[in-house]
């Protein structure tokens, strides 16, 4: 997986009501020219967490976490984070995801770097989705202004972070954890609030570019608001343009990355272990693994491998000046690689590492007062989203050419007489034919009407009706239709030349008896006549008319709405009683929402007959109707202690799928003196199964497994995997399982489907803080937050791969995962897997524990201007699955596959004077695994320790901004400052390759007119 990393600035962890002071950004900058009138007060765009609380405004505000109005303050129990519009554009990138990834708590996101080539999965390419917690995308809520929003996913519930327009996000508010009571299901890791900015009067517009090092990669951002006050101010009305646009990035744009210089780490040619020798031992001290470069697949190469003995190896191949050349073979790298030669070489195969992506999103937004009590609100959001990427091309294996094939090259034909087997195998790279590849849109449709007002000084309310609709359209580039493949490479000699042997034989059928990767077809897109021939023999053999008629592109249809009704009442009993600590706050309300999704395969990908899998279709819908409430309780304001609250929050769900289920939350702040203030929550938090979970169609997919039963890999996996693959290889008829070794390397065929018993899922999470805020240093305010989620009867699809891992690391084979592998019973080649199917299921267990630290220091000093210093760090303390009830923990913790640093830091440095605001930021992630912890802990030489661990990223920034005058600004910055680059062996972290970034961008604000 990519890991497109961006450092956040303008990090603090507040209360929920504190965010109303407009989420002070740790670059400590004024608000952008003119911005007070669009966005919020000026005195509240920064100010201390304690020194300042005094000059901010007292009106009260709903923010993230709650539905109750409250006054501003900083030690409300719920820690709540919040990034400010300053911070996102003082970050550089116009991508938000890149942007929110630098906060500990989102940095395993799903960026566009990570849906990208072949990492991205069917339909995923160019996709940002957010991942709190490294907990999943599906168990992230996104609202949009406390809304939801419609998703960008056919099947889920995982919003594309593209549709959101960068320039309009006022702030970023990021709950995590007790989400659900609030706000519902999907939100059982927390909640990600895009606030957006609103009451325009007058154009505001922004432009911004940026470019790597290399001169690729670049960023453009354009955005154009207008707005106008009407009717003395009790109206207004706004329409809002943006444009953005990331630029494609190829692996082979980088040097590192490319050609023979590739290096990745493989199997150690010179380890007794992966000749299947283990006569010393599985630890023999030896590395199994070890960094190799010019590394090339044994078996197959660009211009076709020919197999005249057909004993699955090649022979021979025509080179580049169309001379017949011996295959070579260089040496054997286990299991499935050889180093130097002539095969293809695997860095050949790197694709995109950032798909191209063009995004246009219009947004209306409008309100009209008609009292105290009553004002109609409505908001309207068209997004179109381009996304483009190429990934691998079509490979074949054991293509069976007979020998009067007319391409055959004439100098083998000797040979191929000789050998007596009708003709040649051909294993081939198909780079001729054209990358397969992405070409994605997505519309996105919003619209919201409402009312609130209120109704006494004690009663406000809000009633709102919210539909979306997206719309995605999937085509795959330069996939083959394999009915015309087949009878295309068909070839025999005609009377003009050489012709389809199916356009003289009407009755032809394919003929390939080997295992191909592709299935055999008979004519079905064609008629005898039309077939044009070709020439497998070579690269870049062939005619462009040939190659269109083989290719195609395959379109995909999706659609996904959402209707949501929601209403609530909320206020204080301040009319009836109040407590020592004030009015007693709740909130109550219902909400109605129904999802649909609905997907629509190629009819030619829903018959099987392209190289790509085969898709059924499929479509689901469900409704839930949901009552809720809420209520904070000051029982001491500056009494014999200082404060003390309660509060707690309750929802009751009713699914058309699932029946009803039940969400609550309690939590407490305590300050015994005003300078500290101890918080803490515990909540109960459910996730029903989304529309994909439950109701997938059985589609085809393929996947490369490497098998956990092969000799090199027993002691990779738990202390169960070596008795379990004995016990199960020997039922399959293995006559040695000691000695095991699957030796393919290509792809194999399976299903995935969802799964109509699903149950919902529950998490438990708590959390315990202390605020200090010492009235005796101005400026200062430190926050720290231990949290804990374990979340359980966890619905969870795994991977091909991990299937057959899960299925003998349990403590016996008598689980859900071993009957998803299919498995040769006796036969030829006994105990080879070949085939699967994966579900989702309600098996797995997660757990995740650690400490949030947010400190935040400010100067401000008579001439000298103003410093700001911001840490936010990250201690992870745990990160655990349990793959099926009463198995045993798998530890996720210090692993690069997962993200999952022990210790995170984002530090700023800003000082501001006048018009000039300048920052220093740096981002640190610690070191981490190269490999599993199961892999390390089972099997310690598997890697030299020098290369156990990825080293550290120590990512600086800088930035600038000065303000011209009261209308125009002008800024820029350089992002990975000191260009540190990908550790060896990756090409994504624990940087991404894009190396150092720089941008420059420029903001105005007219008057209005």
């Amino acid at each position: 997986m990519a890991y497109s990393v961006f450092r956040s600035r303008g990090l603090l962890t507040v209360s929920a009501a504190a965010l109303s002071l407009a989420c002070l950004s740790a670059h400590a900058q004024t608000a952008a020219p003119g911005q007070t009138d669009d966005n919020v007060p000026e005195s509240t765009v920064a100010n201390d967490a304690q020194s300042d609380q005094a000059e901010a405004p007292a009106d009260e505000v709903v923010v993230t976490g709650s539905r109750i109005r409250v006054t501003p303050g900083f030690d409300t129990p719920n820690p709540v984070v919040s990034l400010g519009s300053e911070a996102l554009q003082a970050s550089g990138t116009t991508n938000l995801t890149d942007f929110l990834t630098g906060y500990p708590a989102l940095q395993g996101s799903s960026t566009s770097g990570d849906n990208s080539g072949d990492r991205a999965g069917i339909g995923y390419t160019g996709l940002n989705l957010l991942d709190l917690r490294n907990l999943g995308t599906e168990r992230t809520l996104v609202l949009v202004d406390g809304r939801r929003h419609v998703a960008g996913v056919p099947g889920s519930a995982a919003i594309d972070i593209n549709t959101i327009p960068n320039d309009l996000v006022e702030r970023i508010e990021v709950l995590t954890g007790g989400a659900s009571a609030i706000y519902g299901a999907d939100g059982v890791t927390g909640v990600v609030n895009f606030i957006l900015k609103k009451n325009f009067d007058g154009i505001t517009a922004r432009a911004q570019a940026g470019i790597s090092e290399y001169g690729d990669a670049g960023q453009r951002l354009f955005s154009i608001t207008a707005g106008k006050n009407f009717a003395g101010g009790r109206g207004n009305v706004a329409i809002s343009y943006e444009y953005g646009a990331d630029d494609r990035l190829q692996t082979r744009d980088r040097a590192r990355l490319r050609g023979t210089d590739a290096t990745r780490f493989y199997l150690n040619p010179d380890d007794p272990e992966n000749q299947g020798n283990y006569t010393g031992g599985p630890d023999n001290g030896i590395p199994d693994r070890v960094p190799l470069s010019n590394i090339r697949y044994f078996d197959t190469n660009r211009e076709g491998g020919i197999d005249i003995d057909q004993d699955g190896f090649p022979d021979y191949l025509v080179n580049a000046n169309g001379a017949v050349t011996a295959f070579d073979p260089g040496t054997f790298v286990p299991d499935f690689y050889q180093q130097g030669g002539n095969a293809t070489l695997v860095s050949d195969y790197g694709n995109d590492l950032l798909p191209k992506v063009e995004r246009h999103v219009v947004n209306a937004l409008a309100h009209f007062d008609v009292s105290d009590a009553v004002t109609i609100f409505a908001e309207g959001k068209y997004a179109n989203i381009r996304a483009y990427s190429l990934a691998q091309p079509t490979f074949d294996y054991y293509l069976l050419i007979p020998e009067d094939n007319p391409y055959i090259p004439a100098s083998l034909r000797p040979a191929i007489a000789a050998e007596g087997l009708g003709g040649v195998l051909v294993n081939r790279d198909n780079f001729d034919f054209g990358q397969r590849g992405e070409d994605i849109r997505r519309e996105t449709w919003r619209g919201v009407i409402g009312l609130r007002g209120e109704l006494s000084d004690h009663l406000n309310y809000e009633a709102s009706y919210t539909y979306g609709r997206t719309n995605v359209r999937s085509r795959y580039v330069n996939d083959i239709l394999d009915d015309r493949f087949y009878a295309a490479i068909d070839a025999v000699q005609g009377p003009n030349g050489p012709t389809c042997r199916v356009n003289l034989d009407p009755t032809w059928t394919p003929n390939q008896p080997y295992n191909s990767t592709r299935e055999e077809y008979a004519p079905t897109t064609f008629q005898p006549g039309q077939c044009v021939p070709i020439n497998l023999f070579g690269e870049d053999q062939n005619s462009q008319a040939a190659l269109d008629w083989i290719l195609t592109d395959t379109t995909d249809r999706s659609r996904i709405e959402q209707h949501v009704a929601s209403a609530y009442l909320s206020g204080d009993l301040g009319g009836l009683f109040t407590l020592p600590g004030g009015a007693v706050g709740f909130s109550v309300g219902a909400e109605y929402r129904k999802e649909k999704s609905r997907f629509t395969p190629d009819p030619l990908a829903a018959q099987g007959l392209t190289f790509t899998n085969a898709l059924s279709a499929d479509s689901g819908e469900y409704d839930v109707k949901e009552v809720f409430g809420e209520l904070r309780v000051p029982l001491i304001q500056n009494g014999f202690v200082h404060r003390l609250e309660v509060g707690g929050a309750v929802r009751y769900s009713d699914y058309s799928t699932i029946g009803s289920t039940t969400s609550w939350k309690v939590d407490g702040a305590f300050a015994p003196i005003r300078d500290i203030t101890f918080t803490g929550t515990y909540s109960k938090a459910v996730r029903a199964p989304n529309i994909g979970e439950l109701f997938s169609g059985s589609s085809q997919t393929f996947e490369f497994i490497t098998d956990p039963c092969n000799t090199n890999q027993l002691q990779n996996g738990t202390q169960y995997r070596a008795a379990n693959c004995q016990a199960l290889l020997t039922s399959l008829g293995v006559a040695d399982p000691g000695t095991y070794r699957d030796p393919r390397s290509t792809n194999l065929p399976g299903f995935q489907a969802g799964n109509p018993n699903l149950q919902e899922e529950e998490a438990t999470t708590w959390t315990a803080g202390a605020i200090i805020q010492p009235s005796f240093i101005p400026g200062l305010s430190l926050r720290a937050d231990w949290y804990d989620i374990k979340l359980k009867n966890a619905i969870n699809q795994v991977s091909a791969e991990q299937l057959a891992q899960l299925c003998v690391d349990q403590p016996d084979l008598n689980n859900n995962f071993c009957t998803g592998i299919v498995r040769n019973n006796g036969g030829a080649n006994p105990g080879l897997i070949t085939g699967f199917t994966v579900i989702p299921q309600n098996v797995a267990e997660f757990r995740t524990a650690g400490l949030d630290v947010n400190f935040n220091y400010r100067l401000r000093t008579a001439s000298a201007g103003t410093f700001n210093l911001s840490i936010v760090g990250n201690y992870l303390a745990r990160l655990e699955f349990v793959g099926t009830p009463g198995a045993d923990v798998t530890n996720r913790r210090l692993e690069s596959l997962y993200r999952a640093p022990k210790y995170t830091v984002n530090a700023d440095l800003t000082w501001q004077n006048g018009g000039l605001t300048l920052n220093y930021g740096i981002l640190y992630l610690s070191k981490t695994l190269r490999y599993t912890n199961q892999e390390v802990d089972g099997n310690p030489d598997i890697v030299a320790p020098e290369y156990m661990w990825l080293k550290e990223r120590w990512q600086h920034d800088i930035y600038a901004s000065y303000d011209v005058n009261d209308q125009f600004q002008i800024y820029g910055g350089v992002r990975n400052l000191w260009g540190q680059k990908p550790d060896l062996g990756t090409q994504t972290y624990p940087v991404n390759s894009i190396g150092r970034f720089g941008f420059v961008g420029a903001r105005v604000k007219l008057p209005s007119f």
